[in-house]
């Protein structure tokens, strides 16, 4: 995982301003993300993450703050995927990754255009249970958070390939641990624990998002 074993296994010429700036946005991404959704927990009233679901925070007068992570996040997210597509095409992975990377950025894009529907007490005055029916916007984010996330993981499985074939055993090792850590928080059978569980594993992937950028960053 080093970026020794990266520059010594995957020369390539020295990337341009553009690009780096493609993956410096990759790599602030998550941190942007991570961090607003951090602050919010801690400060916002009513929000309990051992029920609360992260897109809650969407709602309320101070939702538009995640609605901005969200979109922002997204955003830079679809930046960095060009990036990858700039450092990857003449290799493995070169297809794929920055495909599902893109596919990533569109899902947070849509989840922060579309909210979720109050729900679970948040905010405060909300029912208590799961909105049923749901809205047309809360039925859009329900499908635009997990096709986010599902990307980002098959994007981890598919670096684990690339790592193999150019001799990196730590990115395989660490890209195969984030996709398959991230799949068992998620599909962990019931729903106890389930919004802290979530949030773990959107913070693992981030990470690797983070670390991915990073690397490549530093491996001219």
């Amino acid at each position: 995982m080093s970026s020794q074993s990266t520059s010594t296994r995957d020369a390539r010429p020295a990337l341009s301003a553009a690009t780096r700036t493609l993956l410096v946005c990759g790599a602030l991404a998550g941190p942007v993300f991570v961090g607003t959704v951090a602050a919010q927990v801690l400060t916002r009233d009513g929000f309990d993450l051992r029920r609360h679901p992260i897109s809650l925070l969407t709602l309320g007068a101070q939702g538009w703050i995640q609605v901005a992570a969200f979109i922002v996040a997204g955003l830079l997210s679809l930046a960095y995927a060009v990036g990858l597509r700039r450092v990857l095409r003449a290799g493995p992975a070169g297809t794929w990754a920055p495909l599902l990377v893109g596919v990533f950025g569109l899902g947070l894009v849509l989840g922060g255009m579309f909210r979720p529907d109050p729900a679970l007490g948040f905010p405060p005055g909300a029912p208590a249970g799961n909105a049923d029916p749901m809205s047309w916007h809360g039925t859009l984010h329900a499908v635009a958070a997990p096709l986010a996330f599902s990307a980002l993981v098959l994007a981890c499985f598919v670096v684990v390939r690339r790592a193999v074939v150019l001799g990196q055993p730590g990115w395989a090792a660490y890209s195969a641990t984030t996709g398959v850590l991230a799949l068992v928080l998620v599909a962990w059978p019931g729903q106890e624990g389930l919004s802290v569980r979530l949030a773990v594993a959107v913070t693992i992937a981030f990470a690797w998002t983070t670390a991915l950028a990073l690397g490549l960053l530093t491996s001219e």
